[in-house]
């Protein structure tokens, strides 16, 4: 348990994140840590390698909306502060942090005050002895390193730790956490450490975990990109709903890739519907198509859809089309229909269309019974214009013929 949020044991896969402010800013990392919240992240990490940042945690972590995490590097005395701000888990780098007392001594404390560790082993900054060892940082010295830990740990008693073997060599990474998992049954936090600024290091950060996590192996992930820490949180969680490991909490947006068929700008449209979705926070699939070739039938598994035509876009519920509305009106129809989606569920909505699609045949029908009582009365008028001019060519008052 990191705070009230389970890690492993079946428990959800959960998103973590890291402040970016100093943590001494009281208001501002408290700013930071709402935001990642609101993006998805279940655990937030902050660092504590000061006097003042320990001082700040004591300040954030009462008022914070998730677990507090402190990240612990060269500073055992900063590892006790922490604890003593009252946070949930302790990070250590065991590349940094290497005295064994004082391991023990961590240990100790966390061991009374029932807080767990996560060893975080680094490929970046691995023990030297380890990297002499194995000639470079190998699976092999990450995986030694988390053991030489847990042995620490367990010579006070202490087993209540998670693990990540971090690498930003993507193979080395998946690797080191494939022999971890074989050697180890703690919970692993998952990442691809110092992977840079997206797309590149989202792709690389996929690559790593979406693999590891489709094998069964991970329960806690993080994102290290160079942006904005919100943006790790989004991308975790679009990739464990993805994975159909987390359930859907806003808007799926799929799009097709545009091609020579669009009847519309695609890219437009689809980012349009995805900033009016998302502020909604509409927990539904919703497919943005090109053209009518893609619409309801390749996008029929989607809540909700639209599909374009000529100027005018298909709106459809699981494949079945509803309306139809002019091109200028697309997205404003996707945010009402989403709407009534949530609120009167799928099955509701598609009886509610057929009753409108009802009541227009109806309208269509009697418009066309009045058509034809209005043609019948333009017959009769008309005969008898015929039959007046008959009567009056007998009676001589009209030319002959």
């Amino acid at each position: 348990m990191v705070g009230k949020v389970p890690v492993g044991g079946g428990a959800p896969i959960s998103v973590q994140s890291m402040t970016i402010t100093k943590t001494a800013d009281v208001e501002g990392t408290l700013a930071q840590i709402y935001a990642l919240k609101g993006a998805g992240a279940d655990i937030v990490r902050c660092t504590c390698n000061e006097k003042e940042a320990a001082e700040g945690l004591a300040r954030i972590v009462p008022r914070s909306p998730v677990p507090i995490v402190a990240d612990i590097h060269f500073h055992v005395e900063m590892a006790l502060a922490a604890l003593e701000a009252g946070v949930d888990c302790l990070r250590l780098n065991p590349g940094n942090l290497r005295k064994t007392e004082e391991i023990k001594l961590v240990a100790r404390e966390c061991k009374d005050r029932g807080v767990p560790v996560r060893i975080g082993v680094n490929a970046g900054s691995l023990d030297p002895r380890l990297y002499k060892k194995y000639g470079g940082a190998t699976p092999e010295a990450l995986v030694e390193s988390a053991h030489i830990e847990l042995g620490l740990f367990a010579e006070v008693g202490f087993d209540n730790v998670k693990i990540s073997v971090k690498a930003s060599n993507v193979p080395l990474m998946v690797e080191a956490y494939r022999q971890l998992s074989e050697t180890v049954d703690h919970p692993l936090h998952l990442g691809v450490t110092e992977a840079g600024p997206p797309p590149a290091g989202t792709i690389k950060c996929t690559a790593g975990i979406a693999t590891l996590l489709s094998e069964g192996i991970g329960d806690t992930i993080r994102y290290s990109l160079t942006a904005d820490p919100v943006e790790e949180a989004k991308a975790g969680r679009v990739l464990l709903e993805a994975l159909g490991l987390r359930e859907r909490t806003g808007v799926d947006l799929i799009a097709c890739p545009a091609c020579g068929r669009a009847e519309i700008d695609v890219y437009k449209v689809a980012q349009e519907a995805q900033a009016a979705l998302e502020s909604r926070d509409i927990p539904l699939q919703v497919a943005v198509m090109g053209c009518v070739v893609n619409g309801p039938g390749e996008a029929r598994s989607a809540d909700l859809g639209i599909a374009a035509g000529r100027h005018r876009g298909h709106l459809f519920i699981r494949g079945q089309i509803v309306r139809v509305v002019p091109e200028d009106e697309m997205v404003a129809a996707l945010v009402e229909e989403a709407e009534k989606l949530v609120e009167e569920g799928v099955a509701a909505r598609l009886a509610a269309a057929d009753r409108d699609a009802a009541g227009e045949a109806e309208k269509d029908r009697r418009a066309l019974l009045d058509s034809k009582g209005d043609d019948a009365n333009r017959s009769e008028e008309r005969v008898e214009m015929i039959a007046k001019r008959l009567r009056d060519a007998l009676d001589g008052d009209s030319p002959a013929g």
